[in-house]
C-alpha cells in the first residue's frame, strides 16, 4: 500500500513528508496551476529535492498527439531526472505514447482512466500505474469500487506488475472504499491526510489520556 501526495505546494510537501509515510508526489496541470505562476521544470526539481530519490514523482504531459507527448515527456526527463513517472492520458494517442515510453524503459502512470477498457489497454501497454478517477466515475453513474476490483482481478490474473493508483476523491469514504476494493495505492490531498488522523474524537481521546496522566503524576515522566 502506498500513499502519494496530490499537490505541488512545496510547503505542504515538506510538512507532509515530515509527518506521513508517503511514497511519492503526483502533479498535473491543474495542480501546478494552484501553485501559482511557477517555473514548471524548476518547480518539479524543487519537489524532487524535498521528496528525495526514494519517493516517486509523477508529472503529466500536455499534448494531443503521440509525437508531441513524447517530446513533452523527454523534456521532463531531461529537465528533472530520468526517474520521473510520466503521466499519460489513456486515449488512442496516449496508448501509443505509453508503448513508446515503455520501449525506452521510462516509468509511466496511465491517467484520466474512467472505464475498464481504458484500464485493460493501459495495463497491456505496460503502464506502471493505472489511475482511475474515482469521484468522476461516480458522477458518471459508475460503480468505481466494482471497476477497481475488476482492474485488480485483471492485473492479478495476467500477472502484470501494474499498480492501481486510486485518484480524484471528494470524500474520505471514497478513499477507504477504493483501498478495500483492491487499489494498490492512492493519491490524496494534504487535507485528506490530516483528516485521516485528525478527527475530533481521536484528538479528544488523546487529550483525555494526557489529562488523566498529569492528574495522577503531575509531570511528563
Amino acid at each position: 500500500m502506498g500513499f502519494l501526495l496530490d499537490t505541488a505546494d512545496l510547503g505542504e510537501i515538506r510538512r507532509c513528508v515530515a509527518h506521513y509515510p508517503l511514497t511519492g508526489v503526483t502533479t498535473n496541470p491543474s495542480i501546478i496551476k494552484k501553485a501559482g505562476d511557477v517555473p514548471f521544470y524548476e518547480h518539479l526539481r524543487a519537489i524532487r529535492a524535498v521528496i528525495g530519490p526514494e519517493r516517486s514523482l509523477h508529472a503529466q504531459v500536455v499534448a494531443d498527439t503521440a509525437k508531441d507527448m513524447l517530446t513533452a515527456a523527454h523534456r521532463i526527463l531531461d529537465e528533472v531526472d530520468g526517474g520521473v513517472f510520466i503521466k499519460v492520458p489513456v486515449t488512442t494517442e496516449g496508448l501509443k505514447t505509453i508503448k513508446a515510453l515503455k520501449a525506452e524503459g521510462v516509468s509511466v502512470t496511465a491517467t484520466v482512466v474512467y472505464d475498464l477498457m481504458q484500464a485493460y489497454l493501459a495495463i497491456d501497454a505496460g503502464a506502471d500505474y493505472i489511475a482511475p478517477y474515482c469521484s468522476r466515475m461516480l458522477k458518471l453513474g459508475k460503480d468505481y469500487c466494482a471497476d477497481v476490483a475488476a482492474m485488480r482481478a485483471y492485473i492479478d490474473r495476467s500477472r502484470s506488475a501494474a499498480r492501481i493508483l486510486g485518484a480524484s476523491f471528494h470524500a474520505m469514504e471514497q478513499i477507504t472504499n477504493v483501498i478495500a476494493a483492491g487499489a494498490h495505492d492512492v493519491t490524496l490531498s494534504p487535507a485528506y491526510l490530516d483528516e485521516g488522523v485528525g478527527a475530533s474524537y481521536v484528538l479528544d481521546a488523546v487529550q483525555k489520556f494526557s489529562d488523566d496522566w498529569y492528574e495522577g503524576h503531575g509531570r511528563m515522566y
